[in-house]
């Protein structure tokens, strides 16, 4: 599948159907793989040309407005895909892939009746894309703040003994707590736990002696328990903290360690029903916002044929997808069906300004209508 596709108006001189059968022979002889197809626009409601003017300028923005919006979805597809392994699967308007949609277009009339004015049209089109990013917007915060609420955990969970959360790896046959007696959970230096094993029960009195038991380790801390009476606790945590060793408040409570686990089997479950909802969304607004995408392109085309072209409506519409090396040979042909006396006048020259100078914000004009689609 092309990505990325030339959407051109010729003027007609004659007929139609002759100029279309003399660009596919043009094309067939000199660029046989490019693939070209009729891009079938309706007669749409011409107004004034004043109205056409005045539509034009805000033609290019709003296209780039809409295009955006279609790559936002895309590329938040292919971010929720991504995060479950898959592979993004064909993106489609109403079951029809998008190239073949763009390849084969057809005017929805009852969406868009072409007595319509043009103005009508393009707002209407612009309004419904916005309302569409609008609710992106606020679907995707909705599940970032679910992973975000995730990642915390995870971050406090995976990180070094020093900070992370410690519930998990305490068992509650590694606590001792009584009238007289408690636990303190200490955090020891990788390289200091000789250190530690043989100072502990000196750092203040009451220690019970060979009561340090390692829970576990990581690549900087060991995490260690010491049991001592209650009353010197104060005095451990004050000696420890001189020799280096940190000694984490904790308080072992089955009924909050059984509530954060299912706080966060309850925030994985909601991450994966707002992925799979956001996801399925996201492919049917897509289908909705290239639709409109398209449509929106017609309008383009039939608005700068006149403009370019005059009236009535006398152009040919249709759609190429050139490969790199064979762009220069396609444009080529289209300039030498235009049937412009003055062709040379909206080439770029490095030493003449021409008619492309004029052409606000496009350094690339020919004599004939022309822009880009880029699917991707």
């Amino acid at each position: 599948m092309a990505t990325r596709y030339w959407v051109v108006s010729l003027p007609v001189p004659n007929s139609a159907s002759t100029l279309w059968n003399k660009l596919q022979e043009e094309i067939s002889k000199h660029s046989f793989d490019t693939p070209l197809y009729r891009f079938n626009i309706p007669n749409l409601r011409v107004g004034t040309l004043d109205s056409l003017l005045s539509l034009s300028d805000d033609l290019v923005k709003s296209n780039n407005f809409v295009e955006g919006v279609s790559h936002k979805i895309r590329r938040q597809i292919d971010d929720l895909e991504r995060v479950s392994g898959a592979v993004t699967s064909s993106l489609t308007v109403d079951g029809v892939p998008v190239d073949s949609y763009l390849t084969r277009f057809a005017w929805d009339e009852t969406r868009y009746p072409t007595m319509s004015p043009l103005k009508e049209t393009v707002d209407g089109i612009h309004g419904q894309v916005a309302k569409i990013e609008d609710d992106l917007k606020v679907r995707v915060s909705e599940y970032n703040n679910i992973r975000s609420q995730l990642n915390t955990i995870n971050r406090k969970q995976t990180g070094s003994l020093a900070v992370r959360d410690i519930s998990n790896l305490v068992k509650p046959e590694d606590i001792i707590t009584s009238e007289n007696l408690t636990t303190l959970l200490a955090i020891v230096p990788k390289y200091s736990q000789k250190d530690w094993l043989s100072s502990y029960e000196t750092l203040t009195n009451y220690v019970v002696p060979r009561s340090s038991k390692k829970l576990y380790e990581d690549n900087e801390y060991a995490l260690y328990t010491v049991t001592l009476f209650s009353r010197v606790a104060d005095n451990f945590r004050t000696s420890a903290r001189e020799k280096g060793f940190q000694i984490r408040d904790f308080e072992y409570s089955p009924e909050s360690h059984e509530s954060r686990k299912q706080e966060l089997e309850k925030l994985i479950d909601d991450q994966e029903s707002l992925r799979s909802s956001l996801l399925q969304w996201c492919y049917t607004s897509y289908g909705e916002v290239f639709s409109s995408w398209m449509h929106f392109c017609a309008v383009r085309v039939f608005t700068e044929s006149i403009l370019r072209y005059g009236l009535p409506p006398s152009f040919l519409a249709c759609v190429l997808a050139p490969s790199v090396k064979s762009e220069k040979k396609v444009r080529s042909i289209l300039e030498g069906l235009s049937d412009s006396t003055n062709s040379g006048y909206w080439k770029t020259e490095d030493d003449g300004v021409g008619m492309a100078g004029l052409v606000a914000g496009d350094a690339d004009a020919h004599p004939y209508v022309s822009f880009t689609i880029n699917l991707v």
